[in-house]
Formats: C-alpha cells, structure tokens, sequence
C-alpha cells in the first residue's frame, strides 16, 4: 500500500494520471488543487516537466475496485474540464488492493519525448482556444511575472506568454474561459488589457501617449533649472536657486510626471510583489521627502543662507526614466516593424465581378468562390486560383526572393503579392481570415510572444530582484549612518541603490531581440515559429534531409522503361497511367505526363488500393496491377532478376525505379528521373563546411538515393526507409545523444517533422508539414534552410550579448551605488539608457545579411 505520510511518487502511486497541456509550475499547482478537492484523493504530487500526476488515495477505496474505478474516471473528467488532455488510459489504472507496489501499469511512464509532447499538445488543442491580449502598464519583467501569475490562477488556463517588449499576451485556454476573464484578471493585477486589434490604431492610447508627452515636456522644463544647479556646482562655481523655488519645480514633477509610478507601485504592492515602478517611487520619494524636511528645518530655524537640497535627484531620477521610456517605445516599434509591414500587406478593396458588372468591395467581405479582377501592378486581394490570364507575381515580401514567379491558369496565387504586367482573373480560394498571409501573421505573432528557456531563467530573477534590491537599499542606508555619514548622505547612496538596480534591461533582453530576429526571418522568407527554436539550432549537430521534393524538384518525369516482354512497352505504359488517374503523388503524374504526350487514351479503372510506402494495386480492363517499389515486388514473391541489369543501369543514374506485375508476373520497370535543384550542392557544402553532419533520408532504392548523395557530396545515407520509419531514423539518432534537425516537405514527412528536435518544413510541401515543423520555409530553395538556421543562431547570439550587458548595468551599477560612488542622478541616467542600449543592440539585427539573402536568385 503507498505510503501516505510522503508525497506520491512514480514507483509510490494509488494513481498515475499522464496529462497533457501543463506548460509550467502554475499549471501543475491548479492541476494538484484541483485533485486534492476530491475527498478521495489524500495527496497528489504533479510534474508538468514529466506531464504527470501521481496519487495518494483514501485508504477504504483500495477494497473496492468498482469504487477505485469511478474514483479514476472522475479524476480524469476533472483535468478534462480544467481544458487539459490525457494520455494514454493505461496510466489511469489504480493499483491493485492491499498491493504492496504499484504494478507496471501504475508506475508512470519516462518524461515525455519532444515530439511526443508536440502531438498530444495538437491533440488536446480542439478543445482550447487562443486568445491574444495587448496589455499596457508594464514596465519591468517584475511586471510580466506578476501577469502570468494571476493568469495562471484562473481554471482552464493551460498556458500563458507575455512579451513584455510589445506588450502582448498569446493565452490557451479551456474553450469555456471568455477573453473577458482574462481581461479582468489582468486588471485585478494593476494593468490594462484589451483583445488586439492588429489593424486599427486605438484612439484612447494614441490621446494617452500625446498627453503623456506634454508632461514629460514639462517635466523637462521645471528639471532643467535644477540640474544645471548641480551641474553648476560640479564646476565649482556658487549658484543656488532660492530654496522655496525648488521646492515649486520639484513638485509638479514628483507627483504629476512621478503619478504613473505611484500607481503602478501601489498595485505592486496590492499584489504583494514588487517591479520596477516600486523601486522608482520609493527612490524619488525618499530624495524628494529627504529635502522637504530639511527645507522645513531650515525654514522653522530662520537661518540665513539657502539650504543645501536634494530636489534635483528626485526631479531628474523621473525625468530621465520618462526619457529612456519614450525612447524604449520609439525603439520597440522598430523591433514590431516588420510584422507590421506584412499586416499592411493586404489591400483593403478589391474587384469582384458580380451580376451588373465589377464591383469595388472591402476584403474582408470576400468568400470563396468569389471571381475577382487584378489589374496590373495592383496587390493581389486574396489566395487564389489563376482562371485566366498569364501575368508575374511579385512574392518577394513572403518568400525573400526578388524574381517575380509566373503565373498562369491554374497556378496558386496568394493575397497580399503584386500583380505583374496582366491583367488576371483569379476565384478565390480562402476567407480573409484563413488566408496565407493570415496565418502567416499568426505564426510570426505567436514567435514574438513565446519565450526562449533562457528568458523563464530571467523571470525568475526578476521576481525576487526587486525585494533583494530592497533590502540592499535598506542596509546601504543604515551601513552608511553608522559609518557617520549622516542621514542625508546615506539616504542619498539608498536611493541611487534603488534606481541603479531598476531591471528593465532584464525584461527586454530577450523579447526585443526575438522580435527583432523573428521579424527579419519574416522578410527573408524564413517563419520561426517559437524562441526555443534558437536555442536547439545553437546546439545541432546532424540535419537529416528528406529526398524527392527537398533537395530535388520533386517533379520527376519518365527517363526510360524496360518490358519483359519486348513490343508491349506501349501497353504497359497505358495500364500504368491508367493505374495512376487521380493520384497526386509526383510519380503518379509522371505516368500521366508521360501518356498524355503521347495522345493515350486511358481506360477505366474498376478498382485501387493505395500500399502505403510501396505503391499501389489496380485493376483494369480485368488485369490486376502491380506497381511499385522493389520490395513491394519481393513481398509479393516475384522474380526481378530478368530486368536487373536495366534497373542497375538506371540506378546508378540516380533515377527511381517504379516495378509493374500484371496478374501477378513480372512485366516492366520504369525509370523516373527527379532533377536536383540548382542549389541543393551549394546549400549542402556551406552546412559542412559549419561543421553539421548531413545524412539523406529516402525511401527511394538505396543506388538511386546513392547516387544523388554523390552528386550532392553526402556521405551518410538511409535509403529504401517507408514513411513511418523515417521517424525512427531520427529517434535512433537522437538516442545516440545527437541533436537533430529533420527537413522536409511532405505528409509523410509530418511524423520524422515532429521527432526531431528541430523540423524544417520547405514552403512548397503539404500544409500538414508546414503546420508540424518549427522552422516553415516560404519557398522551396534549400538555401532557405542555411538562412534560417543563420539567422536563429545570430538571434541567439544578440539575447546573449543583451543578457550580459543587462547584468552588467546591475551588476556594476548597484557595488558602487552601495559604496556611495554612484550619484543619483546619474544611476538615474543609467537605468534609463541600459534599456536603450539593450533595444537598440537589438535593432542592429534588422541590418544584418544572412547567408544567401543577397544572392538568392544568382547561379
């Protein structure tokens, strides 16, 4: 029986729940509240890192299985109604009566791989929903913390990500948990909170941000007699400013210009936390109380002379962090501009042909099936199909490549490219809100709101930096008193504590330089879909490549065919056609290609059965075909040596080869030739040369997969492998402590996509890949793939020399601070400009060239 004086472990459990959707500690805390209600349950222990819950139980149900039995099952319904998932139902077995150990059933299984937490997070997530919140008032990763804590207290949030750069919340949740629960949460914390509109400005923030700035001008005005008071004095000239007219420019400033650091610190104190607004509050207070006692003394005693005041640290300490601020904003929208640049893609009217001739009409009053006209040079309105016209495509601002793209009759089109010199009349194939450019929106959004692993690190820091900050004010004010310094000397060094050690460089570290590389990866064609991606790329060692349709064209054609039977050649050729009618598999075409130049006619097909990974089965015109790979042949027990010598030859060409049996003989082989794309060996050569392993995956025959390795310089090669081993391939890999990188683009690469630790979708594959991958590629060049991996790894780099320079700030600024060799005024000034300095290093990346970006289109 478990022992119940210890918390429940794996190997000590009544029951082991495996659930799935807990993203971090406050996940685990709801879920283990939530389990303890249940008077059945006497204690539960709950790892969201292992996705498990282990479970004491009352000792009476032990006696009774069909009670442990609806204990289980109501258990389970609870976490289910908290909006997260189960895994698998063995792991909801209760251990057996009066049993000394659990049995295997009950021990739960080992943390869950990476992809394995990938699919059953796209498992449970129709019954959760996304909802993506602005939130304005934070000004620290204090802030941020204190956000997701009291989201993380509301039932049926699974997950919440705030971006403390731009100021934006991406939140999962139970379908039953409306945005306005959320929203008030947020409110209850201290901050405002609104559903983002990513197209319209919000009148009320654009009034706030003007009136905001006409008081930090006039902040400025009454400051800068002060300051050159002190300046004036540094240069050891006598000039005092008569002490009652200090005391009137340092008022409006405290407490007018200071009023939002008042109120956001007293909400930080509501919510029993502190933030950077705290320390400021506390700080200037402390220097602006500091100088209105010594004024009342001296004014009380009637002295002669002016005292010596302390207004200009309290006035500048506010004015030069309401700067930093205006600046950080400035700087911030930089680092936004390029999602901004694709949302302003879309053209808001479009020519849709109705009834009585062409109508202008908004986009967002577009529907499928809708016929529209683009003119020369317009933005194309929506994704589409070409009916008729032949034209270009500028895509340039999703794909990065500069060549305008054809497009003809039949050919995709998508909203928000240029129209070239045609006019083209295309229907429309997607809503507004689904379209292309859409989702593409969405996946950049969603990036520049995830966090890096380094970043929870940070937060963590964070939300006990401000009370240690506190404290070492507190002890710097009294260390300096007992040293005879005098209270005003030691209150100042307190104060310039304080404000030195505000950690707002800490909180913009990370997601200013996400955004900013998320943003520049947008525009060349490269969409990271989260920040642990950067870190994983940092620490790859081998990338596995999928074949046909990755680093070849992906359009293979009939190079050649061999009957057993010479004269029947053409007859073959029909069946196999034939065989193929409605397949879009690209050899399946081939086939068709390949009749259709010359004039078959293809009969009907009475039957079809796809074989998965080895071909298919036909019948027609009452034969039963075969086609396929060799091994489907080997499984069917039939002899391929008559026609092995054309099959090697073609082989050795690095052709594929597709067998055909009819009524089970060996009848032809076919030769398939797939063309390597111009920039496969390129692309391959500059990865070596980084160091990375490279091994090509396929299931084609290993002397076709062989010889395309040797054209390309690949050494390391699994050929003949069926779809679902590829994922197996990358499983064994990672078992031998490598990190992994699969790229591919099609369905069937889907499950080796989400094994890996990193996927690479290419932008000409299935949706089901670019959904799966955590790097989608907007076009089909492997160069794109050398980009984004370049581009991951200077992100990576900017977070870390960020990170250094925002502990360099503190970890310089609050020794001297504490040793009294920091003026106010001037940890003021530091504070303000270490979160500058941070944004703006973050900037530099919209500069920056990856590999390839230039010259994308040369050779």
């Amino acid at each position: 029986m478990t022992d119940l004086l210890s918390p429940p472990t794996a190997d000590r459990a009544d029951l082991t729940l495996t659930i799935t959707g807990m993203s971090c500690g406050g996940c685990a805390r709801k879920v283990k509240q939530a389990l303890e209600a249940h008077s059945e349950v006497f204690q539960a222990t709950v790892d969201h890192g292992l996705g498990q819950a282990f479970l004491a139980l009352d000792r009476g149900l032990t006696q009774a299985n069909q009670a442990r039995s609806d204990v289980a099952a109501r258990l389970q319904q609870t976490v289910r109604d908290m909006g997260y998932g189960l895994g698998q139902e063995a792991d909801g077995k209760l251990a057996a009566p009066d049993a000394d150990k659990p049995t295997a059933a009950d021990a739960g299984p080992t943390a869950p791989s990476q992809s394995a937490s990938k699919d059953l997070a796209a498992a449970d997530s129709a019954s959760l929903s996304k909802h993506l919140l602005s939130i304005s008032g934070m000004t620290c990763a204090s802030c941020v913390a204190r956000v997701e804590k009291a989201l993380d207290l509301i039932p049926g949030v699974t997950s919440a990500s705030i971006n403390f750069a731009s100021g934006k919340a991406i939140i999962q949740a139970n379908n039953s948990v409306p945005s306005q629960a959320l929203v008030a949460a947020i409110e209850e914390a201290g901050y405002k909170a609104k559903k983002l509109d990513l197209e319209h400005k919000n009148a009320e923030e654009t009034e706030s941000r003007f009136f905001g700035t006409w008081i930090f001008w006039g902040a400025v005005l009454l400051t800068l007699p002060l300051v050159a008071q002190m300046i004036w004095s540094w240069l050891g000239y006598s000039l005092l400013i008569p002490a009652w007219v200090q005391l009137v420019l340092a008022t409006p400033v405290q407490f007018v210009a200071g009023a939002g650091f008042y109120r956001a610190g007293w909400a930080s104190l509501k919510a029993k936390s502190g933030n950077m607004d705290l320390l400021v509050a506390l700080g200037t207070t402390a220097a602006y109380g500091l100088s209105v006692v010594l004024y009342l003394e001296w004014a009380l005693a009637g002295d002669g002379g002016e005292p010596h005041l302390y207004f200009e640290a309290s006035a500048a300490i506010i004015t030069l962090i309401m700067l930093g601020r205006i600046l950080e904003e400035r700087s911030k929208k930089g680092t936004a501009a390029a999602l901004q640049s694709l949302i302003t893609l879309r053209p808001e009217k479009a020519w849709r042909e109705e009834a009585d001739g062409l109508q202008e009409v908004p986009v967002e009053a577009l529907q499928v099936d809708d016929l529209l006209q683009v003119r020369p040079g317009d933005r194309i309105p929506a994704d589409g199909v070409v009916l008729s016209g032949h034209s270009q495509a500028d895509e340039s601002m999703l794909t990065g490549e500069s060549l305008p793209v054809d497009k003809a009759p039949g050919d995709f089109v998508t909203g928000g490219t240029v129209n070239g010199s045609a006019l083209v009349k295309i229907k429309v194939t997607a809503s507004s809100a689904e379209s292309r450019l859409a989702r593409i929106v969405e996946l950049v959004e969603s990036a520049q709101a995830s966090k890096a692993p380094i970043q929870k690190l940070v937060d963590q820091v964070a939300s006990i930096f401000v009370p240690v900050v506190v404290v070492v004010a507190v002890l710097t004010f009294v260390g300096w008193t007992l040293a005879g310094a005098g209270v005003a000397t030691a209150l100042l060094y307190a104060v310039a504590v304080l404000v030195i050690a505000c950690p707002c460089a800490l909180g913009l570290a990370t997601p200013t330089a996400i955004m900013a590389g998320t943003g520049l990866a947008a525009r060349q064609g490269v969409l990271i879909k989260n920040a642990e991606s950067l870190e994983r790329v940092r620490a790859l060692d081998i990338i596995v490549f999928d074949k046909t349709g990755t680093l070849t064209e992906g359009r293979p054609s009939l190079r050649g065919f061999a009957a057993v039977e010479p004269g029947r050649e053409n007859q073959l050729l029909q069946l196999a056609a034939a065989a193929q009618q409605g397949s879009s598999h690209p050899l399946g075409k081939a086939f068709l290609q390949a009749a259709a130049a010359q004039g078959m006619a293809l009969p009907a097909v009475d039957e079809a059965e796809v074989l998965p990974g080895r071909g298919l089965r036909a019948f027609c015109d009452d034969q039963e075909l075969l086609l396929g790979s060799e091994r489907l042949m080997r499984e069917e027990g039939l002899d391929i040596s008559p026609l092995n010598d054309k099959a090697s030859a073609e082989a050795d060409l690095g052709h594929s080869l597709v067998w055909m049996a009819v009524d089970g003989k060996l009848a032809a082989v076919f030769a398939l030739g797939d063309p390597i794309k111009a920039t496969a060996a390129e692309t391959i050569k500059v990865l070596q040369k980084s160091g990375l392993q490279i091994l090509l995956l396929s299931g084609d025959h290993s002397r076709a997969v062989a010889a395309v390795a040797r054209q390309l310089g690949i050494t390391q090669v699994k050929a003949e492998v069926l779809p679902e081993d590829k994922e197996t391939v990358v499983r064994a890999l990672m078992g031998q402590g490598l990190t992994v990188a699969m790229v591919g683009d099609g369905i069937n690469d889907t499950p080796a996509l989400a094994a890996a630790d990193l996927g690479i979708a290419m932008g000409e594959g299935s949706d089901a890949a670019l959904e799966t991958a955590d790097i989608a590629l907007m076009s089909g060049d492997p160069r794109l793939v050398v980009r984004a991996l370049d581009i991951a790894r200077v992100t990576h780099r900017k977070i870390r020399h960020n990170l250094f320079w925002a502990f360099i700030y503190n970890g310089l600024g609050i020794p001297l601070a504490v040793i009294g060799l920091l003026n106010p005024v001037v940890a003021g000034a530091a504070m303000a400009f270490s979160s500058l300095s941070v944004v703006t290093n973050s900037l530099l990346l919209r500069r920056y060239r990856p590999q390839f970006a230039a010259r994308m289109e040369n050779n």
